[in-house]
């Protein structure tokens, strides 16, 4: 029978003396090893990081603000005209239209 192994990376740190001991209780108090509390609260918190950064709350009141956005925006203002008109001038395009697609996925 054959066992799958798991690719592994590792990570080191040096913190102060007082860090470790606190880390090491802490540890102790939840039957964990050290390791396993070090990495087990870095994920958890790594994870959080990552939802809070990729969800955006927002209340009824604004959301539905936001979608009035999408749905009718603004028209262009004259900051914008002139951002526009300066990047086709740059672009040294002939048909002065702006030819974009979107990339296409990676796989």
């Amino acid at each position: 029978m054959t066992t799958a192994t798991l690719e592994r990376g590792r990570i080191t740190a040096r913190v102060p003396l007082t860090v470790q001991e606190t880390l090491e209780m802490a540890a102790s108090l939840t039957g964990a090893t050290l390791n396993q509390f070090v990495v087990q609260t870095a994920l958890r918190e790594a994870e959080r990081i990552i939802a809070q950064e990729r969800v955006i709350r927002m209340s009824a009141r604004e959301a539905q603000a936001f979608l009035a956005a999408l749905e009718t925006p603004l028209p262009p203002n004259a900051a914008l005209k002139a951002a526009l008109d300066d990047y086709v001038a740059r672009r040294d395009d002939q048909t002065g239209s702006l030819d974009w697609a979107p990339r296409p996925k990676r796989l």
